[in-house]
């Protein structure tokens, strides 16, 4: 018993096991974080609302005097269990934006709905199923790998472990599931969604022009930010990549979208590293350099 207790303890204060998000499939939008959650991983709070966002509670409605900006996006504008809620991009932009007193407004609201692997099919079917929440701007941040999403799916919840739909008994008992769940055989509908063929590209573009529209309909200003790969930075961006930023750069012109990339700035930056949690995600480092941006952009 001894060292069950001990084994416990390590896994949680070591490896962050024990209280992790959990997650439910969404027919249209594929899946989302449950709702209502309030978990600590590895220290660091992650805090979920009503509408599965990483954000305080709001309601439906502004009240006068409110402005609001809702960002949209994968784990990038999550930020994930390595940081937490008040270092993730949304939150350190409200923050800037509540100290610039450039914004003279009684209420400022941050909105952020994001998931892991989602890519605009699916952050295009949030906004549909749930609405804009009667926002003034909409923020929708992608990544390089993110031209390239599948469509859709459900597949993974319940059923690999970074999509647990039911809390494990301590740190043990997610540990057990995590080895269960990995010894899994793949799932062949799983595989071919992961293989679709076609036009990938041109099917996340159909999904940010109809985003972009959405916005138009409700007359929402939008913003468009792309965040580079780390090997990108480093000049080692593939062939595939660089033309599908190039579509990308050609339909933002075309719709008239305002469109930041980061590719250059982040090139330019002394140590870009240092932005990095891994190959893709940012750290609080890097999360504060983009809300920084997106400030100066919006003001």
């Amino acid at each position: 018993m001894v060292l069950l207790l001990i084994l416990e303890v390590i896994l949680r204060s070591r490896y962050g096991l024990g209280d992790p998000l959990l997650y439910q499939a969404d027919e249209k939008v594929g899946y989302l974080i449950a709702p209502n959650q309030t978990v600590i991983r590895n220290g660091n709070t992650i805090r979920i609302n009503r509408y599965s966002m990483r954000s305080d509670e709001i309601s439906d409605r502004k009240i006068p005097g409110e402005r609001r900006f809702f960002f949209i996006g994968d784990s990038v504008t999550n930020g994930g269990w390595w940081n937490p809620q008040d270092s993730i991009i949304s939150e350190r932009f409200k923050q800037h934006l509540q100290e610039s007193q450039l914004e003279n407004v009684p209420t400022i609201t941050v909105l952020n709905a994001s998931a892991n692997s989602w890519s605009p099919r699916n952050e295009l079917e949030y906004l549909r199923q749930f609405g804009l929440f009667d926002t003034d701007i909409l923020i929708l941040i992608i990544n390089t790998d993110d031209l390239f999403g599948t469509a859709p799916n459900s597949l993974v919840v319940g059923r690999e472990k970074n999509y647990l739909d039911r809390k494990p008994i301590g740190a043990i008992g997610e540990l057990i599931e995590r080895y269960r769940l990995s010894k899994l055989p793949p799932l062949s509908e799983l595989q071919r969604i992961h293989s679709e063929e076609g036009d990938r590209v041109g099917r996340i573009l159909e999904a940010i022009e109809a985003i972009h529209r959405l916005t138009l309909r409700n007359n929402v200003e939008f913003l468009m930010l792309m965040t580079p790969l780390l090997r990108e930075v480093d000049g080692k961006s593939r062939n595939y990549e660089r033309v599908a930023r190039d579509r990308l750069d050609e339909l933002a012109k075309k719709e008239g979208i305002n469109y930041i990339d980061l590719l250059e700035p982040f090139k330019a930056k002394d140590n870009a590293k240092q932005l990095y949690h891994d190959n893709i995600h940012l750290n609080a480092m890097g999360n504060e350099e983009v809300s920084q941006i997106i400030l100066k952009a919006l003001l």
